[in-house]
Parts: structure tokens; sequence; C-alpha cells
């Protein structure tokens, strides 16, 4: 196996990207952290790629920040991440991005989780936020996020325990759609990574956008975040578009 510390595969019209530190964990060092935000830029330029798996190899998805080459730099969590943010690359890609949780998501693993669009995982997978236990302040929205996926009671449960989130629980709680056997993971997301890209690239971006950006306010607001870009989309979708749409849909069915 390569020693890149992303791999890359292209699968038609998705792109699969792997943290390959298995040693490791995948432990998110700045090799890491440098090779994602480089190939989210390059992904997210890139008409020909619709959808993104994000996975892990080995028997974790990610352990999080790499604690001992933080120990080794001599210098502060804060200085040794800044300006290497994942969570905020993933939140700004306009395009699907799927979770396959392999293993252990872990503190920055759990947060990168957190923040992507879909997440299926594997029955052996499991989510621990361990600042508390590091003495780290959570930076890429664990603490915000969390509490929004499975409500403020169970997320400090989470937080100030530290223990893990075991995947049938994880899916019970909301926080993941779908439990697979570890050999099955992979298969599914690509299954559902290819369904959406079969999609109107635009369309799905558009879609993406309306959600995410309507969860973010109130239900006001959102809907009125909707209805002005109905507005503007759908007057330019005549019946000839329509008829043609719902005969490739029927076509899939």
């Amino acid at each position: 196996m390569t020693d890149d510390p992303l791999l890359v595969e292209r699968l038609g019209h998705v792109a699969l990207l792997t943290f390959n530190r298995p040693e490791k964990l995948n432990a998110l060092s700045s090799p890491v952290r440098r090779a994602f935000l480089a190939i989210l830029s390059l992904v997210s330029d890139d008409d020909d790629v619709r959808v993104v798996v994000l996975t892990g190899a080995g028997r974790a998805f990610s352990a999080g920040l790499d604690l001992a080459e933080i120990a080794a730099s001599g210098a502060s969590v804060e200085d040794n991440v800044a300006g290497e943010n994942m969570v905020d690359a993933i939140t700004a890609f306009p395009k699907p991005i799927i979770g396959a949780i392999n293993g252990l998501a872990v503190t920055g693993g759990f947060e990168i989780a957190l923040a992507l669009d879909i997440l299926l995982v594997a029955e052996g997978a499991s989510f621990t936020d361990s600042h508390v236990r590091v003495g780290i302040t959570p930076g890429w929205g664990l603490s915000q996020r969390l509490s929004r996926a499975v409500g403020l009671s169970r997320a400090n449960e989470l937080s100030l325990s530290g223990r893990p989130l075991p995947a049938d629980e994880a899916v019970a709680w909301g926080l993941a759609n779908r439990v697979y056997a570890a050999d099955e993971l992979l298969p599914a997301a690509l299954e559902l990574a290819q369904q959406i890209a079969e999609h109107e690239p635009g369309g799905v971006v558009e879609m993406k956008r309306l959600i995410a950006e309507g969860f973010r306010t109130s239900l006001a607001d959102a809907l009125c975040m909707e209805n002005a870009a109905a507005r503007a989309a759908n007057v330019d979708v005549g019946a000839g578009a329509v008829a043609s749409g719902f005969a490739r849909a029927r076509a899939r069915d």
C-alpha cells in the first residue's frame, strides 16, 4: 500500500478518499490535514466529481489530531492546527460527502464525522469525544454540532464522560443513518454515492445548500429562503423538462 497519508480513487462521478495512517489509527497529522484541504479544493472545482465518500484504512476512521506530533513540536495545539481546519473545508464544500465510518472516530475524527452530510457506520465503529480527557477545548465544532445532532442531554453525557457511542446506539440516537457489516460498509456507501451522482449536479448542490442553510436558521426564515429559491429557479423549468425528468425517474425505478 502507498505511504500517501490520504488515498484518492475515482469511481465514475464519485471520489473515494481514505485516511491512510492505519498504524496510527489515522491520526490527523499536518500532512494529512494539508493533503485533505488540497484534495477537497481540487475536487470542488472538478465538474466530473459529483459526490465524495470519506473513510479510513484499518480499524479506525480517525483517532483525531496527532497528539504525539503536537507534543514533539513544542508549540501549542492552536499553533499546530491554525490554517488547517478540515471541518471548515468540509462545511464550505458544495457537493455531498458521505462518511463511511469504518471504526473508531475519536475527538477530531468525531468532529469530522459530525460535519459530513450522511453517515453510514460499520458494526464495530464507535464515536468518542475525549476532549475533556486530554484537556483540549474543541475547535472544530463538536461542542455545538453534537447537541444539535443527538440532543442536549445526550451530548452532555458523551462529552462529559468521554464514553464511546457504539454504532447501533449512534443510529438509534439519529447521529448516523444505518449500520452495516464491516465488509458491506464501503460498497453500501459507494452505491448510495452512485445513486446521488445520477442526478443533475446543480440540483444536488442546490438541495444540499437549502437543507444546510435552512437547518442553521429558524423554520420561518428557512421557508422564506426556500420559497425565494424556488421562485428564482422554477420559472425556467417548463412542462417539457418536468416530463423528461419524470421519465428518467420512472426508468431508474
